[in-house]
């Protein structure tokens, strides 16, 4: 079954946590001012776009999912394993939207006034949460990410919470799915060879299709986290066109969309 459900604001939503205090999805390119590569609802400020395109568009975003921009949480995200526990901060600027001053690639928080958010093409974007909604988490999880643990060590940091994994609950986003991305023999080196089976398709010589929302899941369930609790969405940012951006099916010329989180 479907997670996500397309609202009428064209943003991905996760639906069955709004029952929960918990509001989180993903954008989609869908509404915005950007011209193309961009067009339209790009929400990435670092690629070519016009500044103040992106800028209007996060306005118009932050409405559309109920949030204020200056409650933003965001990083420079440099496709790392490191996660920021957002509490242990007193220095909120340091994760302004506009001008992000931390490198990492994740984030967690038990308070209400973070909205977390991570900025994504074609990698893995990963919501997290625990059953009674008191910790959340967010990461940005490539390639490079994801054989780093990305997902594990954010497990990890809601053990330190208390929070055992079975009690974590993990949306798997859109991204390029397995069909879509062929990898070679530098990629595969970084993944252990018990998945090799559940998660590669060889085509080529050293060329492999990787199935990355797949092996961020087996990661996450060799860690303790229940396979009912990871929900992965069918959404691929490559087939998926009209709707989504992709790096690799643009050439790396296009926009990015925003994967966010935060406690009612």
């Amino acid at each position: 079954m479907e997670i996500l459900k397309l609202n009428e604001s064209n943003v991905l939503e996760v639906a069955p946590w709004n029952d929960r205090g918990v509001r989180a999805g993903f954008s989609t390119r869908k509404d915005g001012v950007s011209e193309k590569p961009y067009d339209s609802m790009n929400l990435g400020i670092h690629v070519n776009d016009h500044e103040e395109h992106v800028l209007k568009n996060r306005k118009m975003f932050s409405e559309q999912i109920g949030t204020d921009l200056t409650t933003w949480k965001s990083l420079n995200q440099v496709h790392s394993n490191v996660i920021i526990d957002l509490t242990d901060y007193t220095d909120q600027e340091k994760f302004n939207h506009h001008h992000p001053r931390m490198e990492a690639d994740g984030l967690i928080t038990n308070q209400k006034d973070h909205v977390l958010t991570a900025f994504y093409a074609d990698c893995v974007p990963l919501l997290f949460m625990s059953k009674e909604a008191n910790w959340i988490g967010i990461a940005h999880a490539g390639w490079k990410g994801t054989v780093q643990k990305i997902g594990p060590n954010m497990i990890e940091l809601f053990k330190d919470k208390g929070i055992k994994p079975q009690e974590v609950e993990v949306v798997i986003g859109p991204c390029i799915s397995k069909k879509n991305y062929e990898v070679d023999q530098r990629v595969i080196d970084n993944i252990p060879s018990k998945y090799h089976e559940e998660v590669l398709t060889p085509t080529t010589k050293g060329h492999y299709l990787l199935d990355l929302k797949r092996l961020n899941s087996q990661y996450l369930v060799d860690n303790g986290v229940s396979e009912e609790n990871i929900y992965t969405t069918t959404y691929c940012t490559y087939d998926d066109e009209e709707l989504l951006f992709s790096h690799r099916r643009d050439q790396g010329k296009t926009g990015r969309m925003m994967a966010y989180i935060y406690k009612e």
